[in-house]
């Protein structure tokens, strides 16, 4: 059978929703209502770290759902680097992200953020795209995390 297909790019709401349902359809179908049933119910994360003035000096947001943890920003300022400042955000992640019931965390940074620190935070590379951005790289990193 040889359909005539017609192809549009472009902002289009109702067939955004129609790729979406079928999507959730077939997840929900596949793997169950239990885990997938409240997809829509991500919870967001934000941490936020200040100094003794109340300033932000540091801090990260990102989401869970379907049993994992997404780090999506983290963000020290310069003059809290190194100060262990990332190590005890990304620890105060780990305990939420057990208490909200997740199996670990992940996230992604390039070759020319801090791929060493997530490394000694327990994170362990699983992927990396070459030349995004052209010259770098992107990495995958996850993270089991031990039950409550």
């Amino acid at each position: 059978m040889n359909t005539p297909y017609q192809f549009h790019f472009g902002d289009n709401p109702a067939a955004r929703a129609v790729i979406e349902d079928g999507l959730k359809a077939f997840n929900t179908e596949v793997i169950g209502q239990h885990l997938y049933g409240n997809h829509s119910a991500y919870r967001n994360l934000e941490l936020y770290a200040r100094d003794e003035r109340g300033e932000v000096v540091g801090g990260l947001f990102g989401n869970d759902g379907m049993g994992w943890m997404y780090v999506d920003y983290l963000w020290l300022h310069p003059d809290h680097r190194g100060s262990g400042l990332g190590r005890r955000l990304m620890a105060l992640v780990d305990d939420e992200a057990r208490r909200r019931g997740c199996v670990g965390v992940f996230l992604y940074t390039y070759s020319f953020q801090a791929p060493g620190f997530y490394q000694r935070c327990g994170f362990e590379l699983m992927g990396e795209l070459e030349d995004c951005p052209p010259g770098h790289r992107r990495l995958y990193l996850k993270k089991r995390l031990p039950p409550l």
